[in-house]
This record gives C-alpha cells, structure tokens and sequence, in this order.
C-alpha cells in the first residue's frame, strides 16, 4: 500500500511522549462519527475507526474521507494538532 492511500494513524502519545488522557479518548473521538443502530449499538464509520496498537489507543482514519467529508478530515488532523498527537501513514 502506498502512502497516498495508506490510512493516517493518530497515535494517543503527544509529542513529548506522554500516553493522551483520557484513556478513552480513541473511543469518544471516532464514536463522533459513528452512528447508533436500533439495537443501541455503536456502529463506527468505515472512514474513523478506534482500535489499539502496542497497547495505546489510536484512531485510524481512511483517506477517503478527505474526498467524501473534507471538513471531517481537517477536524480529524486539526484535533491531533492541537493536541500534539504522533500522526502517521500505516505501513
């Protein structure tokens, strides 16, 4: 895969190398973009999903999304820089 569709992993360490409190910060993030289905189950969209790499919490966002929903993108990449959060193309 290469870089240009590679997803972006945002990574819950800062810059300085501190874990991103709260732990649940993965979870909150993409459940902003998820949907509640009948059965009161979160549904995470197919472009922002949670999940944990060597045990810290990251969100891994597909580049897609830049195309469908630019503004959510910007958001995306604009909270890991306020946040000073590592930001990386996947492998």
């Amino acid at each position: 895969m290469d870089n240009a569709t590679a997803p972006l992993i945002i990574r819950g360490i800062t810059a300085k190398g501190a874990r991103f409190r709260p732990s649940d910060w993965a979870d909150r993030l993409a459940g902003a973009f998820a949907v509640i289905d009948p059965n009161n189950r979160t549904n995470y969209s197919p472009y922002v999903q949670p999940t944990k790499l060597d045990n810290i919490p990251c969100v891994i966002v597909d580049k897609k999304l830049k195309s469908s929903d630019p503004d959510a993108y910007r958001f995306l990449l604009a909270f890991a820089g306020s946040n000073e959060l590592l930001v990386e193309n996947a492998d």
